[in-house]
């Protein structure tokens, strides 16, 4: 008797193992999709530090030739203000495009006598000369990474299941921008428009995600405000 109590409880009803596998895959498809929908908010995604015009002055930028010059990053501003892209990876499309974008401001910043400028974090093989193209200022090196913080923020692989950075890759694409994957990319960039002076920091725009690009029209409106310096003989 016992022993047939015993075979009757090891040969389970095939239909409860089966519902019980259901449940495990539904459960699992369930926490997938709320993964999903997570990461497509900005709930995960690290905040960024404003940095201040003091903590910009004082980085230290290196010219691209052959014989660098070393020099703080105030001179890039001091006299008729600037507009600054941190660039992401140079060989990425994503970054060629915003470059392209902010090129096309050039004839208009031109005229209101603002420099544009780039500042890369690393010098490979022939990355920054292949970016040129698409950007049309001086390009610098920030070894140290400077601009890309004061607190540097990262998006790594979360950032290919967000349905923004999908948009972004099509709208490129579409655009036809095409890049490479050299180098470090997953240290998010920036664009900055910092006035003459002490004028201080006009536009800081924080790229949240992948191909997050800044707006030019703020980029132009914010340049429009920079007061140039005058210097004591235009005074007199």
């Amino acid at each position: 008797m016992t022993s047939a109590k015993a075979g009757s409880a090891s040969a389970q009803d095939p239909s409860s193992f089966t519902m019980g596998m259901w449940s495990i895959g539904a459960g699992a498809l369930g926490a997938a999709a709320l993964a999903l929908v997570l990461a497509n908010t900005d709930i995960f995604l690290s905040k960024p530090l404003r940095a201040t015009l003091e903590y910009l002055e004082e980085i230290d930028l290196k010219t691209l030739e052959k014989e660098p010059r070393t020099f703080k990053a105030k001179e890039l501003w001091e006299k008729n203000g600037a507009v600054i892209m941190a660039v992401r990876r140079p060989g990425c499309f994503l970054c060629r495009e915003e470059a392209a974008d902010l090129s096309s401001l050039k004839p208009k910043l031109d005229e209101l006598g603002v420099p544009l400028y780039a500042v890369v974090k690393e010098q490979i093989r022939t990355e920054v000369k292949d970016f040129q193209p698409y950007f049309k200022g001086e390009i610098f090196l920030d070894e140290k990474k400077k601009f890309y913080g004061p607190q540097r923020r990262k998006m790594m692989f979360m950032g290919f299941v967000r349905l923004g950075v999908w948009n972004n890759f099509f709208r490129a694409r579409n655009g036809g921008f095409s890049g490479n994957l050299e180098g470090e990319g997953f240290i998010l960039g920036g664009v900055f428009v910092v006035g003459s002076g002490k004028q201080g920091i006009l536009l800081e725009h924080r790229e949240k995600e992948f191909g997050d690009k800044v707006n030019p029209v703020s980029v132009l409106e914010a340049a429009r405000k920079i007061k140039p310096q005058t210097s004591a003989s235009e005074k007199k």
